[in-house]
């Protein structure tokens, strides 16, 4: 069983060093976006924002996910090297200036930008991680970067709870990442370009910008609208169900700050397993059946914690987080594994668009269902539905990509 969370045998020593430094990427990309989770009570009275309106305020900032579309076309034309540094010098630039935010427009804007380079860095990442690792080990690693991811979630909960012992308050919690995330992007100048872009260069000079989006409509149309229609339907909801958790513990369960942040860094310690559990389990039983189990698990997990109380409460928290990270883990990997090198990284950016079109969407709907039920924990609760729904989808159009080699 210990196994499943150690690196598999046979690794080699520099995909090692690899992993190490795309996942710490991926543990600050994470850090900022629990950070904004994490103090929307204390934004709330920042910026005095009405009850109905925090969903939509959430959704503006998480609109900067659509423009990484572009940073994905421009990676299947460059190669992935140079923009794994810009994401992260655009990162770190947005974060720390969220810090200094004087309205909720300012700090929509920059949260704006800070999703547009988070979204591409792990796009991004991911598909480096699948075109270097070999076909046995790719669910492990992919998995290894999400549970830096919730590594740095961890993190963010930490500092949280120091949160009325900062100078600026949240403030701080934005400003003290920009560094650390501009020392990755110096680091990441050493990165070599992947074997599997340089291969395909040469089938790709000369061809039009739009060539990758014709070729996945023509020929890989089956792929893109199965994943994502999973992507979807799971980000429909989770973005909502997951973003009103600390204000919902706080204001529901009168939990302190400290509270919430000791909750977040135990279940967020132990779903960590859940991201290379989820990828080494999928290496070996296959993508689709581990998919549909955490899919099943996670809606399960919500629908609990937002009707529970007491012991039962923590313990559906871990559950989600659990089942969270193992889903995205999963439908990363695939969306990467689908389709050729030439439009890899343009098909990933088209499935996390409509995710996060879903997502937008299903916030905005959660505004909607919160003056009509009078209360977030039934809005949500109703929501958290839509992630069953991916399951027919998983069963019945998606194919099994687990350990195939890559084009």
């Amino acid at each position: 069983m210990l196994r499943i969370f150690l690196p598999p045998v046979g690794l080699d020593p520099a995909h090692r060093n690899l992993l190490l430094l795309l996942g710490a990427a991926f543990f600050v990309a994470q850090y900022d976006m629990t950070v904004l989770s994490l103090a929307l009570p204390d934004l709330q009275a920042s910026f005095g924002i009405n009850e109905q309106d925090v969903g939509k305020v959430i959704a503006a900032a998480r609109l900067g996910a659509f423009p990484a579309v572009f940073l994905a076309l421009m990676s299947d034309r460059i190669g992935r090297r140079r923009l794994l540094v810009l994401t992260l010098l655009g990162l770190s630039l947005a974060t720390g200036a969220t810090g200094f935010a004087r309205t909720t427009g300012e700090f929509i804007a920059l949260q704006f930008c800070a999703r547009l380079f988070c979204t591409a860095e792990e796009i991004l990442s991911v598909i480096y991680v699948l075109e270097v690792l070999p076909a046995r080990h790719r669910g492990w690693g992919v998995g290894f970067l999400a549970a830096m991811g919730g590594l740095g979630s961890g993190m963010a909960s930490l500092l949280y709870g120091l949160v009325d012992y900062l100078p600026g308050g949240w403030r701080a919690l934005y400003v003290i990442a920009a560094f650390p995330i501009l020392y990755l992007a110096w680091l990441r100048r050493l990165l070599p370009e992947t074997a599997l872009f340089e291969k395909s260069a040469g089938m790709i000079a000369g061809r039009s910008a739009l060539q990758p989006f014709l070729d996945i409509f023509r020929n890989h149309r089956r792929e893109i609208t199965a994943i994502s229609l999973i992507a979807a339907l799971f980000w429909f909801q989770v973005s909502a169900t997951l973003s009103f958790m600390s204000k919902y513990l706080q204001e529901a369960h009168d939990y302190q700050p400290q509270q919430v942040s000791l909750l977040f860094i135990v279940a967020g310690s132990l779903a960590i397993l859940g991201n290379v559990m989820a990828g080494r389990i999928s290496d070996r039983v296959g993508r689709k059946l581990t998919l549909v189990v955490a899919l099943i698990t996670y809606c399960a997990a919500i629908f609990t914690f937002y009707n529970s109380a007491g012991l039962l409460l923590p313990l559906a928290w871990i559950a989600a987080l659990f089942s969270f990270f193992a889903v995205d883990v999963l439908v990363n990997a695939v969306s990467g594994e689908l389709f050729p090198t030439h439009c890899r990284s343009t098909a990933s950016t088209l499935r996390m668009i409509f995710a996060m079109f879903a997502a937008v969407s299903g916030l905005a709907i959660e505004g909607s269902l919160f003056n009509i039920l009078g209360s977030h924990a039934a809005a949500l609760s109703l929501l958290c539905f839509s992630a069953l729904l991916a399951v027919p989808v998983v069963i019945l159009m998606l194919r099994e990509t687990a350990n195939t080699e890559l084009s």
